[in-house]
């Protein structure tokens, strides 16, 4: 039987993209588990070699790469260029920290003795990455992994298969062993076939909630597997006690709106003090306005493009309604500009006299509104999510961040910045349903090889000093 095909398309113009063919998760697996231990084996200088070619390789196409990232997931061109940037930096970034994080340490004990601290690949680690940052997400893995002498299988969004094919290819054009780095494209029922593979040794994880919940519960059963989940967030913004009115919803609206509100760490929920709240929403508003929304390669250049595909823009626009229906006031409502195509404009809802709040990521351009009395009424409300991931205070007042920051239930705590602030180079993870502890990003290296402890000695030496009878 002929194998399936599937076809990516350009969001921002509905056109063909990418075709290819559904992978095979058995033969993926079995190449991968061939060649790991020959890569293992290799020496650490070596795999840090390999993965500097690696980036000069990315250097090299940064912009047909960048080309392909803007066309296939619909983000601006000058985005794009940042995600391959940041492809490129994780190189430096991954091989600093698994020196930090999983280098090999010796303690020298009494008579001879020593205490060896050294770390051993999993084996074959399956990667499953998500549409938004199909380049830099799943490459913030695959490093991590590669550095440590695993291979890798790697499980790309059905939303974004060219953007993985061209990964995989630059890991290849620098001589990373094709055996190493295997690509399986397909749907969720390839996601979900690599991950209950029995020859998979761990899987690291970026998606939604709900698939990561469904493998949380798959992988219970498997307490030999690594699982390193990194999911959404229901991220609040809190803004209080700012006189700079401007430079304040210039951060709500960077929080919110980048990439289309298409981030984990994006800003579901802005909350305000009640009464106070106008003249932060007008200014608001008024930047809306100007925001350019607009195809990759326009000009000028477009601060936000549409969202992946008509499906979630028809998504978000049910949600905007079912929130009105609970008893939500439209602030500025969620229009689609360009019929038959995924553009959504910036939308604001005010939620406050909604009595049942959906605790949902929201993965669009929509924005929820609060309004509370005072600041300890902000921060509870701030924490009513099961999520976890991010949350940013807009305050000058030092000692109501310090409040903020002790009270508040996140990995990712930001103050007079926006949600999406989070650097490469520290961990990145959340609580609740947000992650299941396992930060990635400068922490990946933790998820990648474990521990062995080893007590040495070179020569041969025991007794036994009590409980023997007299010879």
């Amino acid at each position: 039987m002929a194998a399936q095909h599937f076809i990516s398309t350009e969001p921002a113009t509905g056109t063909s993209l990418w075709e290819g063919p559904v992978g095979d998760v058995d033969v993926e697996v079995a190449v991968a588990r061939a060649n790991w231990a020959s890569w293992a084996s290799r020496s650490l200088s070596f795999r840090i070699e390999a993965l500097r070619r690696y980036a000069n390789v990315v250097r090299g196409k940064a912009e047909p790469f960048a080309d392909l990232i803007a066309r296939e997931t619909g983000k601006p061109l000058w985005e794009a260029r940042t995600e391959v940037e940041s492809v490129i930096a994780r190189v430096e970034i991954s091989i600093a920290a698994y020196s930090e994080r999983t280098s090999q340490r010796r303690i020298d004990g009494s008579l001879g003795l020593r205490t060896a601290l050294r770390h051993k690949p999993h084996g074959v680690l399956a990667v499953i990455g998500p549409y938004n940052f199909p380049a830099d997400l799943p490459n913030s893995h695959i490093v991590p992994a590669l550095v440590a002498g695993n291979a890798v299988v790697l499980k790309p969004s059905e939303k974004t298969p060219a953007v993985a094919a061209m990964l995989v290819e630059c890991f290849h054009a620098a001589g990373i062993p094709k055996g190493v780095v295997r690509l399986v494209q397909g749907g969720p029922a390839e996601g979900k076939a690599l991950a209950g593979h029995p020859d998979i040794d761990g899987l690291l994880f970026t998606g939604s909630a709900s698939t990561g919940l469904a493998l949380n519960r798959q992988f219970a059963t498997s307490p030999e597997k690594i699982l390193a989940l990194e999911m959404g967030g229901n991220n609040p913004i809190v803004v209080w006690d700012t006189p700079d009115i401007y430079a304040a919803a210039t951060i709500v609206i960077q929080s919110a709106f980048t990439t289309a509100g298409q981030r984990c760490t994006a800003a579901r929920r802005l909350i305000v003090r009640d009464g106070e709240h106008e003249p932060l929403i007008a200014q608001i508003l008024r930047i809306v306005d100007r925001l350019i929304i607009g195809a990759p390669h326009d000009s000028p250049a477009p601060f936000m493009g549409p969202v992946i595909d008509n499906d979630a823009a028809d998504g978000l626009t049910e949600s905007f309604l079912s929130l009105m229906m609970k008893g939500a006031r439209p602030i500025r409502h969620l229009q689609r500009p360009s019929a038959g195509l995924p553009f959504l404009t910036p939308a604001l809802i005010d939620v406050t006299e909604v009595a049942q709040r959906p605790d949902v990521e929201l993965f669009g351009p929509l924005l929820q509104v609060i309004r509370v009395l005072d600041f300890d009424s902000a921060i509870a409300e701030a924490n009513n999510t099961r999520f976890g991931l991010c949350a940013s205070l807009l305050s000058n007042t030092p000692q109501l961040y310090d409040k903020f920051w002790a009270n508040i239930r996140a990995g990712v705590v930001n103050w007079n910045r926006p949600t999406n602030g989070a650097p490469a180079n520290a961990p990145f993870g959340g609580q609740g349903w947000s992650g299941n502890n396992r930060p990635s990003a400068f922490y990946a290296a933790d998820s990648c090889a474990y521990p062995v402890v080893s007590s040495e000695t070179e020569q041969l030496r025991a007794s036994i000093g009590i409980g023997l009878r007299d010879d």
